[in-house]
């Protein structure tokens, strides 16, 4: 079979070094991919992103399924062109991609279905903002977060009111996120252990993945602002087996069911932001596609055929897929540019990439590199790579993560030291 990826990340990356296992790939295109994925698949650049053009380029590749990497395809509504062609695609459509794209359908979606989510109020203005903050309704900390699309950077915890005005300030009237910001939801601050648990549905039924965790702020500690993800771990045990199971039932299957019954099935990879608090475990929010860096953490565990998994959701029957996953811990540490998640200086030479995967069950996953005229690999963007190790005891998989980073090096590398130690 011949595949199409869509996406240039390390999550992309993860996907692609996955299907490539699969007996039953011949080819994989990547569009546009990266430095990491070209050794694996025909990167293309195409000439504009629209779900039309991509369509137009599956259809000229001739290939046999697409698989969807970031969010703002399927919430443009790629999947909606795909589905009118015929051409098998793994994702959402537009309709149900609103899980993610607009947090107040969510948080709406959530409230018609009893789903449990930390208290909120939506603003449509910056008065009713700015009302709300001085109200105090929520005390402090308290979250903000942009309604839209915001590359992981549309979410303020505000420590004071001070904070909360200025977040309101950029989001609503400098409009410093675009239209994203235009309107936004307000909600208490959760507290407890985070965790990501992610599922495949064929609109019907799900099938959960291991969980993971994720590490959101650039610096140890869960200090600094909040990023795309600095880093992820998943082992066996990670939630309590009857724990698992209970929110895999009460919050995943709900929330597939209730997608279904308002006539927005959805297919492909639910991804639930949890909080584990004393008062049960709350939804923080939803993401429709594989989250980054949780990704390559989990298939790392994957020992079972990643492309029958996607050939079950694009058919709409993920009856006869039994995934099988390794008992084996894995961790992933992003190696970042100074100055993420602000500005950055890009062009920077990446040595010892070679040196790193040659350590034993370790995988680097590029994120943003390229070559530069010279042919040399450098660094393209705020994360740059996610280093990943699998071994058979978290505290060994983080040690060998971490020895591998020591042999990559590029000027002004950033990364948090506390990835799968800091337990949150």
């Amino acid at each position: 079979m011949k595949i199409l990826v869509i996406g240039s990340g390390g999550r992309e990356h993860a996907l692609v070094w996955k299907l490539a296992e699969s007996l039953q790939v011949e080819k994989i295109y990547a569009t546009p991919g990266n430095i990491g994925i070209s050794k694996l698949a025909t990167c293309i650049v195409p000439e504009n992103n629209s779900p039309v053009a991509l369509a137009e380029l599956a259809t000229r590749l001739d290939v046999d399924l697409t698989v969807v990497g970031p969010e703002a395809p399927l919430v443009a509504g790629i999947v909606d062109v795909f589905n009118r062609r015929h051409l098998p695609i793994v994702g959402p459509t537009r309709a149900a991609a609103q899980l993610e794209g607009s947090k107040i359908f969510a948080k709406d979606f959530m409230s018609r279905h009893h789903l449990p989510t930390a208290a909120f109020t939506i603003c449509e203005t910056p008065e009713a903002a700015y009302d709300i903050i001085s109200s105090k309704i929520y005390g402090y900390p308290v979250v903000l977060k942009a309604d839209g699309l915001a590359s992981g950077k549309g979410v303020v915890v505000a420590q004071d009111e001070s904070q909360a005005n200025q977040a309101i300030q950029e989001m609503m009237v400098e409009k410093k996120l675009g239209e994203s910001g235009t309107r936004l939801v307000i909600e208490e601050y959760l507290e407890g252990r985070e965790a990501s648990l992610l599922v495949f549905s064929d609109g019907k039924q799900v099938i959960p993945m291991p969980p993971a965790q994720d590490y959101k702020n650039i610096y140890d500690g869960n200090l600094g602002p909040n990023t795309g993800g600095m880093g992820s771990f998943s082992m066996p045990g990670l939630l309590d087996k009857n724990l698992k199971e209970r929110l895999v039932k009460d919050l995943a299957e709900v929330t597939i069911l209730g997608m279904a019954e308002e006539g927005t099935p959805f297919r492909g990879v639910l991804f639930m932001g949890l909080m584990l608090t004393e008062n049960g475990t709350k939804i923080l929010e939803y993401n429709v596609r594989f989250g980054d860096p949780e990704t390559q953490v989990i298939l790392s565990r994957l020992d079972s055929d990643l492309l029958d998994i996607f050939l079950g959701i694009a058919n709409g029957d993920l009856s006869q897929v039994k995934p099988s996953w390794s008992d084996m811990s894995t961790v992933c540490v992003i190696m970042a540019a100074a100055g993420y998640p602000g500005q950055i200086e890009a062009s920077q030479i990446i040595t010892g990439l070679e040196e790193a995967e040659s350590l034993e069950n370790v995988k680097v996953f590029h994120a943003s590199t390229k070559l530069d005229d010279s042919g040399q690999v450098v660094t393209a963007g705020g994360r740059v790579l996610g280093v990943v190790a699998r071994r058979f005891s978290l505290e060994a998989a983080r040690q060998q993560a971490y020895k591998a980073i020591e042999q990559i090096d590029f000027i002004g590398k950033h990364y948090r030291r506390d990835i799968a130690l800091l337990r949150h």
